[in-house]
Formats: structure tokens, C-alpha cells, sequence
């Protein structure tokens, strides 16, 4: 057993055997699953079985993200549902086994679409065809009546909007080194133009196509990953943050969709939209809010894990470009209160 950054397998071994014993059958391996940018995600082995683990990244962590317990107690409430989301197999909230809480999942078969690379299996019909499932899944995931699956208690729906613009402005303070013009301007036209919606489902926080996993053959969603940021509220700032994931900072190269979303057969971003209005009956019109906020709470996002890289608690690569994002990010968000069609 070779311990990775974050990943003790010796003390996870030993933790799985007092805690499932007949679950491991032989030593564990363990190898760090790339491409996220948040919590810490490897992918275990007894060399019969495969699962995956989730923790929290090391060093900074912003107060009420990377929670272990919230992401676990969703994914075992959706598990028969229409929504495919892994089998959970253990929560281990003794943060002495590896410094953190964490929890171990099944290991689901599917691809992360995070490059052109990884669609080369794929047609412009099998990219239709993810395009609509993306919205089918979203629809089904706001269409579920909490209380249903035992999540009633998950957030507090009232006053959704106004407590996620002042948390993540409280995001931004924790990771503020350095200044960003505009982000403060976005942050408080945000808080000055609240949308008036009472509409409240089980919000996902960070739904885009990475971060669902796609079979080929034939196209399909196996799984939906990272719920760190799930929770009761207005369903749209979900439909507002696939937005701006779709679209990026729309130029060549984009360093947000890496050119994914503008393949052969993908729908546009206004197409998505439509798709979720016809199978939802919602109205858009306060749209360019919801918008705005995503690119404003990407920016943080970023921000926060450019602090982590300045302090060296990121684990992988990349981070030395996460960055120079902020800025563009701000300005985008900054454009989507007035440019983004109604």
C-alpha cells in the first residue's frame, strides 16, 4: 500500500475492517482520481472490488464547505430515484483516520466529459442525446419532493438567495490575498437585486457536465457527482451555474468548457434552457440574476483554490493557471446582468 497526499491507506484499510468487516478482500491500492478542484477524490482497489473515496482538500477550508456528512446523507436519499447517483457504502466522521471526515462510495463506470479528448466516442447524436439527458436529470432532481426522501430538513428554502450572496461574500473574505476589481460591485448588485421567487427543491450547487459521469454505448448519465454544495433552495441557481459552465468565458480555448460544449451536436446554452422550461413549466425572465450569480460564485470558487495553490495545499496539477480566471469570471458576471437574452 502506497500512501497518496491526504490518503492514509493503511489507517482507511484498518478503519474499513473494524467498521465492514468482509468488505475488503486483500490489501487496498489507491490512485488520485484528476480533473477536480475541490474535495479530494481517489479511487480505491482491493484488487476485487473498486470503490471511490471523497474527503476534503487539505490546509484552507472555508467555513460550511467540503461536508462530508451533507454529501453522504443526500447521495444515500437519492439512491431510488430517478436522479443515478453512486450506492454509498460508509461515512467515517472520525477525523482522526485521515485528518478529515470522509466517505467511500461504489464506483461507478462512465466518463467526466472535461475535454474534447474525452469525446472522441462520441457522435453529434450521442451529444444531443447527454444535452437532453443533462436537462432530464436536472428537471427529475427538482421535481423530487424532499419530504419524500427524507431531506425536509436538508436547508432552509426562505431566504435561500440572500443567505447564498452573503455567504459566498463571506467565501471571498476568507480568501481575499490579493485585489479583485469588480468583484465587489458584482457582489453587491447581487444583494440589491434579489429575484422575489418562492419556488424551493433540492438544489445540487454545482450541476454542469463535468461532473456527471457518461457511458458511450449507449449515451447515458451513470452517475451524478459532487454534492458538497447541495441543499434545499430555488432550483434556477442551479439552471444559472450550468449556464455559465456551458457557455465559459465564451472565447477560443475557454479555460472553463475547454471547448466541450461547442462539439458537434452539443445544444446551445439558450437550447438547454428551453429544454428546461418545456419540462419544467418554469419562468426565466429573472434568469440574468441567477446568471450573474454563478459567475460571481465560480469566481470565489477559483479564488478560494488559487489561495489554497499560494499556500500549498493543493494536491495535482493545474493549479498555477486556476488563478487568472478570477478576473474574467468577474466580468462575465458583471456582462450577464443586461446582455444575457431574456
Amino acid at each position: 500500500m502506497t500512501d497518496l497526499p491526504g490518503l492514509d491507506l493503511a489507517r482507511v484499510h484498518d478503519y474499513l475492517q473494524r467498521q465492514r468487516p468482509g468488505l475488503l478482500a486483500g490489501p487496498l491500492r489507491g490512485e488520485l482520481i484528476t480533473g477536480g478542484r475541490s474535495n479530494l477524490t481517489y479511487h480505491l482497489s482491493d484488487g476485487h472490488h473498486d470503490w471511490v473515496l471523497r474527503r476534503p482538500p487539505l490546509g484552507h477550508v472555508l467555513a460550511t464547505a467540503h461536508d462530508m456528512s451533507r454529501e453522504h446523507r443526500v447521495l444515500a436519499a437519492l439512491a431510488d430515484t430517478a436522479v443515478p447517483v453512486p450506492r454509498v457504502e460508509l461515512l467515517c466522521p472520525d477525523p482522526d483516520v485521515l485528518g478529515a471526515p470522509f466517505y467511500l462510495m461504489e464506483h461507478v463506470p462512465g466518463t467526466a466529459l472535461r475535454t474534447p479528448a474525452d469525446c472522441r466516442a462520441l457522435s453529434p447524436h450521442d451529444t444531443a442525446v447527454l444535452s437532453r439527458r443533462l436537462v432530464e436529470v436536472l428537471a427529475h432532481l427538482h421535481s423530487i419532493d424532499p419530504a419524500q426522501v427524507g431531506l425536509d430538513d436538508f436547508g432552509r428554502p426562505d431566504g435561500f438567495l440572500r443567505r447564498q450572496v452573503h455567504r459566498w461574500g463571506r467565501q471571498l473574505a476568507a480568501s481575499r490575498s490579493r485585489d479583485l476589481p469588480g468583484i465587489d460591485q458584482l457582489h453587491d448588485w447581487l444583494g440589491s437585486h434579489l429575484p422575489t421567487r418562492t419556488t424551493s427543491a433540492i438544489v445540487h450547487g454545482d450541476y454542469r457536465l463535468d461532473n456527471v459521469l457518461v457511458t458511450t454505448s449507449p449515451p447515458d448519465i451513470t452517475a451524478v457527482l459532487d454534492w458538497e454544495m447541495a441543499t434545499l433552495g430555488d432550483p434556477l441557481a442551479d439552471l444559472g451555474l450550468l449556464y455559465v459552465y456551458w457557455s465559459g468565458l465564451g472565447g477560443e480555448d475557454d479555460p472553463i468548457t475547454h471547448g466541450v460544449t461547442a462539439l458537434p451536436g452539443f445544444a446551445s446554452a439558450e437550447d438547454l434552457l428551453a429544454d428546461y422550461a418545456r419540462r419544467t413549466g418554469t419562468d426565466l425572465h429573472d434568469l440574468p440574476w441567477y446568471v450573474a450569480f454563478g459567475y460571481f460564485k465560480l469566481a470565489v470558487i477559483v479564488e478560494g483554490i488559487h489561495y489554497r495553490y499560494t499556500t500549498g495545499h493543493t494536491v495535482g496539477e493545474g493549479f498555477e493557471r486556476i488563478g487568472a480566471l478570477t478576473q474574467p469570471l468577474v466580468r462575465q458576471g458583471l456582462a450577464a446582468r443586461t446582455t444575457l437574452d431574456r
